[in-house]
Order: C-alpha cells, then sequence, then structure tokens
C-alpha cells in the first residue's frame, strides 16, 4: 500500500546507474502501491537486492463493510477511513494537489519496505499487522494543467490504517523491539554500473529518533545507508545515499505512515505528523 516513491525516487538519484536482483517478495509487495501512481517510472532501491518496478496508472476505491461493533453505547464504530481524514494539500507548506488515494480491505501495516526486507532476511515476518481497512494517497506538487508529472513532484505519501483496538494499543510498544534487529544490517548485492559489474556491500541503520509529538502515540524512524562499495576493492559505487525519516502516528485505532519527498525535513515531517492526527480523529474509534 504505502508507495514510498519519493524515497525510491531519492535513492536512484543516489546511486545513478545501480541494478539490483528483484526478490518476488519484495514486488508482491510492491505491486499494490503502484497503482497508486499516474508517473510511469522504472526505478532502483538498493543493496539489499529489492526490485525496480514500473509505476503506473489505474487502480480503484472498495466499499468496506459496516463494522458490527460499537466503540462505545452512544455510537456505532467507525469502519471505512473518508478522504477527510488524511492530510489535505491545504495542510502542506506548498501547494499540492491529490494525486490518487485509493481504499483497501485486509492490507497488511508496512512501515518501509526495506525494514520489512531486512527483517524478513533475519527470518522474520516483514508485516508488523493487518489492518482491517486501509486508505493511502500521494500528494503531487501543484503544476499547469496537462503539464508531465515526474516522481521528484511526489510532496507526501500516507498510509492510514485501521487495526484491532489491541493492536494499536501495543503497536508503539513493541516498536523498539521490531526495530532493534534492524539496528544494523549489512546488505549484498551484484551491481553494474557504466559497465562494469561486481559485487557490492551497505550497512543499513534504523533508529528511532524522536517520540510522542502526536496523537496518542507517535515515533520518527529515520533509515541511514553507508556508501556502497564494491565488496573486493572497496571502491564507491554511486554517489553517497541521504538519510530517510518516516513518521508513524496512532490516534485510537488508526495508525498512519507518512514520508515526505526528497525536499522534506524531519521537522516539517513531525508537523505533518500533528495535523494528521487531528485529522486521523475524525475517523478513529474510540472518537477524539
Amino acid at each position: 500500500m504505502r508507495d514510498d516513491l519519493a524515497f525510491i525516487e531519492r535513492v536512484h538519484r543516489d546511486l545513478g546507474d545501480v541494478r539490483w536482483p528483484e526478490p518476488q517478495e519484495i514486488r508482491a509487495r510492491a505491486r499494490r502501491r503502484s497503482r497508486r501512481a499516474v508517473v510511469a517510472a522504472t526505478v532502483v532501491l538498493t543493496l539489499a537486492g529489492v526490485s525496480a518496478f514500473v509505476v503506473t496508472a489505474g487502480g480503484r476505491e472498495l466499499a468496506p463493510p459496516q463494522v458490527a461493533a460499537s466503540a462505545s453505547p452512544d455510537a456505532p464504530a467507525r469502519g471505512e477511513i473518508t478522504a477527510d481524514s488524511l492530510v489535505q494539500p491545504a495542510d502542506l507548506a506548498q501547494p499540492a494537489q491529490v494525486q490518487l488515494s485509493q481504499s483497501g480491505l485486509g492490507e497488511p501495516v508496512l512501515i518501509e519496505d526495506m525494514l520489512g526486507y531486512c527483517r524478513q532476511s533475519r527470518g522474520m515476518t516483514p508485516v508488523w499487522e493487518t489492518s482491517r481497512w486501509s486508505r493511502s494517497q500521494t500528494l503531487l506538487r501543484e503544476g499547469p494543467d496537462g503539464a508531465a508529472l515526474t516522481p521528484t513532484d511526489v510532496l507526501l505519501s500516507q498510509d492510514l490504517y485501521r487495526v484491532t483496538p489491541d493492536a494499536a494499543e501495543s503497536f508503539f510498544g513493541d516498536l523498539d523491539r521490531r526495530v532493534a534487529p534492524c539496528a544494523e544490517w549489512r546488505s549484498v548485492g551484484p551491481y553494474e554500473v557504466a559497465g562494469s559489474t561486481g559485487t557490492g556491500e551497505a550497512v543499513h541503520r534504523w533508529a528511532v529518533v524522536q517520540r510522542g509529538f502526536a496523537g496518542d502515540g507517535a515515533a520518527l524512524l529515520r533509515h541511514t545507508v553507508s556508501q556502497p562499495r564494491d565488496q573486493k576493492t572497496g571502491k564507491a559505487i554511486g554517489g553517497g545515499p541521504r538519510s530517510t525519516s518516516i513518521a508513524v502516528v496512532q490516534v485510537g485505532d488508526l495508525i498512519a505512515v507518512l514520508a515526505l519527498g526528497e525536499d522534506g525535513t524531519e521537522p516539517e515531517l513531525s508537523r505533518l505528523a500533528e495535523t494528521a492526527a487531528r485529522r486521523m480523529c475524525l475517523a478513529a474509534n474510540p472518537s477524539c
């Protein structure tokens, strides 16, 4: 669901023409996300061997069934996640437009593809929870009508998941435990750059760098990657990757995952996470 298109493009820019293998499990998780994009682009991830995939237009809205249980004696529990509970274009610091908003049922809660791949390589499930309902969107930089869109136009991607009350309550309590196996992870894989081939390696690190700044619970995860190098010669491969950040926010039974485009900063991401928490109140159980 969560199409971290901005992250992918950022890594693509940093690593230039590096090409990595294509694990089928990552492609399967990326398939749903690809339905949210209007830009056709082939992009490349990093030394973990994550696949490139083509982003195309499409997708359809699902109509989730009604929830039988009630959040309180006074009102029925909310079920489907409506578009007004997402971050709105006006919430961003620069003019933006909604690219596409898509809802789903029973989608896995994914914080970051690469973190999921690290966990899977260590024999753990990449999926943190399975949501009951979900909704995702991408906000693009506003441009002239008819102008060609590119991945660099991405300003924000957001996934909003409705999970069971127990899962929502335990989510942040389990965060450190789930991230800990990937505090430092060395990935190795073959590469091809400008006709040169070899085996490259890089070290990925994930850390929770901020907590409790929004909603009922919030965390800012920072992902850093060392300079990829040829395993045999030690020569640098491509440019030095930048760190990327993901904000995770909980309000009631809702969990939001947000990532900014390549020009975004962590202070801006934290601000938008606070905005996201306020808007999530429109759909949360119990209501705010």
